[in-house]
């Protein structure tokens, strides 16, 4: 079931790179550069569960956006999205729990499989969790400019 505008979906499948904003246990937002995949419903985020301050900020603070801005990361396309949600840490299982991301994952970096393969000489790379983000508000700039007002779309729970 999408849950998001189809341009909006477009990006998110295009996009290297999207920048994850939390907020730190003194109320400021802090940004990190994430490889977002998304199924269709959710959006999903891994990251080292390694000394992950995000990791921690999300448990304390479940408020996030994530934001769609850089053209190189989404092939040259010039629209822009923020997209505001709720997230969850699934981190029951560092070892594998992520894998079942991994057709998602290849299809945006390849070099995945690579990676995967010499499991046993990076273990702590893949010791994960992730991060799921259910949208409830998607901002989108279709030019791009965002000195104009957006599309916004309400979604989920959000839109009852």
């Amino acid at each position: 079931m999408s849950t998001l505008p189809d341009p909006v979906e477009q990006l998110l499948e295009a996009a290297l790179v999207g920048e994850l904003t939390v907020v730190d246990g003194s109320g400021h937002p802090v940004t990190y550069p994430l490889i977002p995949l998304y199924d269709g419903e959710k959006i999903y985020l891994t990251s080292s569960t390694l000394f992950s301050r995000k990791l921690e900020h999300i448990k304390a603070n479940p408020k996030v956006s994530l934001s769609i801005t850089d053209p190189v990361a989404v092939d040259g396309r010039t629209d822009r999205v923020t997209i505001q949600g709720d997230a969850r840490i699934i981190e029951e299982d560092p070892h594998g729990g992520w894998e079942r991301l991994l057709p998602i994952w290849e299809k945006k970096e390849p070099s995945i499989v690579y990676f995967l393969k010499a499991r046993v000489a990076l273990p702590l790379f893949f010791e994960r969790s992730l991060i799921e983000i259910t949208p409830s508000r998607a901002l989108y700039w279709p030019d791009g400019n965002a000195a104009t007002a957006p599309t916004t779309t309400v979604v989920g729970k959000a839109a009852a």
